[in-house]
């Protein structure tokens, strides 16, 4: 190529870059005008507690004497290494524990939202703004169900954040967070949402955002922002294996968090729906078992004498379709858009009963603060054994009928080799139905056991230890 060609080339280049990069660059977010904005309402938080812990200035167990150490150093074994107390009879001495979070102010006079494990059992909180001015906080009150807290710091025209909608939030759309991670104040980051309405063990009640924005100690109660400047939810959680940040990230929904905050400030608790229910996931087998299409819903295990469910009709093997026109795909769906509704309104539930589809209307009632456990207590009575599933069953007493709330069923005494002792049952289990069927008797359990069919799902409601489930197996010809 000659030297004149090759000079067309290059500037052709040239130019053709010269007209893609600004457009490449158009399509990226520029969040600068967004955290210009939004940062000065974004806080620090740090907590304060004390925390009896055995005389550093003794050495015994083996434990080392901290007191020799540098302060950061003494300071990490103290907070980590644990503490027996001394035998010689060192009563120890206080120290200060601190946490640190983030947090945001929704009102012009000082109420700031955040995580409750953030603030739980403090002693004194601490609330530092972006002119690093610091206030001592009052907690409102905090609902850690939802992990959500809302304090109030004394001040006035102080920067607040909008707020948004979550609901209006599109799997793929550009986020940002703006906190304290490992307390580096106002630290940045940004990324999209991953996901929305997700399910986390042991977070019945939040359907949570998923994002990748990196989120680390320290970002937990500070505000998740959406291109309008809107805060969309708080960041709440990470899944994580290493400690730090791998690319999951769940903030709680601005809905839910300014319902919680409105009503922890108007009456310093959180009234929630409740049904009365124990639910479990529908898997393939019981879908085939209880004749859905495909498995979706909340299977009903347990139904609470005299609670809302069972005053409304709701029974053992119903299958939640809907409630409230809103789709039940997982079982876990069903908590949060339960607890949504006021105690005391009417909830409309769409059930699979039978293999025919009903309609219930349930006058929901308050969530209590509290669960009881039932326990299954030891069997005695009429003996019947079913050498086709492999276990002996027996009736439950009057007494045991009693104890666990149950007006019909069946204990099993013993597991032998086969169906049974494949699919994990065991002696103590409690079978109320089988194949869709009530057992009322051991005899009844032995007539329907004969009639199963092969090479089907058959389902089984078990309870153990108080608490109820349905299983699946399949018997072989």
């Amino acid at each position: 190529m000659s030297y004149k060609k090759t000079s067309l080339w290059v500037g052709s280049c040239i130019a053709l870059l010269v007209l893609i990069l600004p457009a490449a660059q158009a399509q990226l977010p520029d969040f600068t005008a967004l955290v210009e904005e939004s940062a000065p309402a974004v806080v620090n938080i740090s907590t304060r507690q004390a925390i009896s812990t055995a005389s550093p200035q003794t050495s015994f167990h083996g434990l080392p004497d901290l007191e020799g150490l540098p302060p950061i150093f003494r300071e990490f074994f103290e907070r980590n290494l644990p503490m027996p107390r001394d035998p010689r009879g060192n009563k120890g001495r206080q120290r200060e524990a601190q946490s640190l979070g983030s947090g945001f102010i929704i009102s012009a006079d000082g109420y700031v939202l955040t995580n409750n494990h953030v603030i739980a059992d403090a002693d004194e909180i601490i609330v530092r703004l972006a002119d690093r001015s610091e206030l001592q906080a009052k907690l409102v009150g905090a609902d850690p169900r939802t992990d959500v807290a809302l304090l109030k710091i004394e001040g006035k025209n102080l920067p607040t954040v909008k707020l948004g909608q979550s609901k209006n939030l599109k799997v793929g759309e550009w986020v940002l967070a703006i906190g304290s991670p490992f307390g580096f104040d106002h630290s940045v980051t940004a990324g999209i949402v991953s996901a929305k309405g997700r399910n986390l063990p042991n977070d019945s009640y939040v359907p949570f955002i998923q994002t990748d924005v990196a989120i680390n100690p320290g970002n937990s109660g500070g505000p998740l922002f959406n291109l309008e400047g809107e805060v969309v939810g708080i960041n709440s959680q990470i899944f994580t294996r290493s400690g730090g940040f791998m690319g999951l990230s769940f903030a709680i929904p601005m809905e839910v968090a300014l319902d919680v905050s409105n009503q922890l400030k108007s009456s310093g608790k959180v009234d929630r729906g409740w049904l009365g229910v124990v639910i479990q996931e529908v898997n393939k087998d019981l879908a085939e078992s209880f004749g859905l299409e495909k498995p979706a819903g909340a299977l009903v295990a347990q139904v609470l004498e005299n609670g809302p469910a069972a005053k409304g009709g709701l029974q053992v093997g119903d299958v939640i379709l809907s409630l409230n026109d809103h789709p039940i795909v997982m079982s876990a769906d069903l908590p949060h858009l339960v607890g949504a509704v006021k105690p005391g309104e009417t909830a409309k539930l769409l059930v699979m009963r039978e293999g025919s589809r009903k309609t219930l209307k349930i006058k929901v009632g308050a969530l209590p603060s509290e669960g009881e456990e039932m326990a299954v207590a030891g069997s005695q009575g009429q003996v019947s054994k079913s050498n086709r599933l492999g276990m002996t069953v027996v009736d439950l007493t009057a007494e045991q009928k009693k104890a666990i709330d149950l007006q019909s069923g069946v204990v099993i005494q013993d597991v032998h080799d086969g169906a049974a002792a494949m699919i994990g049952l065991r002696p103590g289990d409690v079978i109320t139905h089988l194949n869709n069927q009530v057992i009322d008797s051991a005899k009844t359990f032995t007539k329907i056991a004969e009639d199963l069919p092969n090479n089907r799902s058959v389902s089984m409601r078990v309870l153990r230890q108080g608490r109820a489930s349905f299983i699946t197996f399949k018997l072989a010809n």
